[in-house]
């Protein structure tokens, strides 16, 4: 089996700053792509990011040149810095990854998600 754990996030004043991490574990084979989504209130889930194993990354336009996505591959971790943050980026933040898992079929890659991080951001 495959666990994303994610940690970070939090309350932090309009403009401020904050970092997520993703942490991937169990039976991995391999990584492609892996992402941050969000979730506001009354809202569908978005993409925030995403970067591939080869750090080739996609923004919503909404936060281009405000948020970061790197990874470690060596770690599995994928990192996301939020800087000058607004109140509508407030939402529960996924993780997401495409992982291919050796417990189940190699030929496919399945899609696994975190837990969620809370992000609220004051006005």
């Amino acid at each position: 089996q495959v666990q994303l754990v994610e940690s970070g996030g939090g309350l932090v004043q309009a403009g401020g700053s904050l970092s997520l991490s993703c942490a991937a574990s169990g039976s991995i084979f391999s990584i492609n792509t892996m992402g941050w989504y969000r979730q506001g209130p009354g809202k569908q889930r978005e993409l925030v990011a995403r970067i591939t194993s080869v750090g080739t990354t996609d923004y919503a336009d909404s936060v281009k040149g405000r948020f970061t996505i790197s990874r470690d591959n060596a770690k599995n971790t994928v990192y996301l810095q939020m800087n000058s943050l607004k109140p509508e980026d407030t939402a529960v933040y996924y993780c997401n990854a495409d992982i291919r898992d050796y417990s189940r079929r190699l030929a496919t890659t399945y899609d696994y998600w975190g837990q969620g991080t809370q992000v609220t951001v004051s006005s």
